[in-house]
């Protein structure tokens, strides 16, 4: 998970969420209370199942660290087969933008012909 996350698209995108969350809350006060107390939910739950997961999680230990080395292995012949996962969604967008108007420009170009 750690891995997951530290990739720059998943970070930066998780960084769009949570600004376009913030500035929800900010803007609609109804909204605020609603989510503030749905936060509130998820850390009692979170809290509340950590300490009865906790047990199972040391009995499977073994089986999670191979299970986390293959995930592991995967992800870095991913990132080498998808090198789009280490860029930050802002330059997707951007690059992607600039690849639509460069087609549609030879488009142009082409009926204008």
């Amino acid at each position: 998970v750690k891995e997951v996350a530290s990739l720059s698209l998943v970070s930066s995108a998780c960084d769009v969420v949570s600004a376009a969350y913030a500035s929800t809350k900010e803007r609609h006060p109804c909204l605020r209370s609603v989510c503030d107390a749905a936060e509130k939910g998820v850390q009692s739950v979170t809290g509340a199942t950590a300490s009865c997961v906790q047990p199972v999680l040391a009995t499977l230990e073994p089986h999670v660290a191979a299970a986390s080395e293959y995930a592991s292995k995967g992800l870095e012949k991913l990132g080498e087969k998808l090198p789009l996962l280490q860029k930050p969604v802002e330059q997707i967008l951007s690059d992607t933008k600039e690849l639509v108007s460069s087609r549609v420009a030879d488009v142009k170009d082409a009926v204008s012909s």
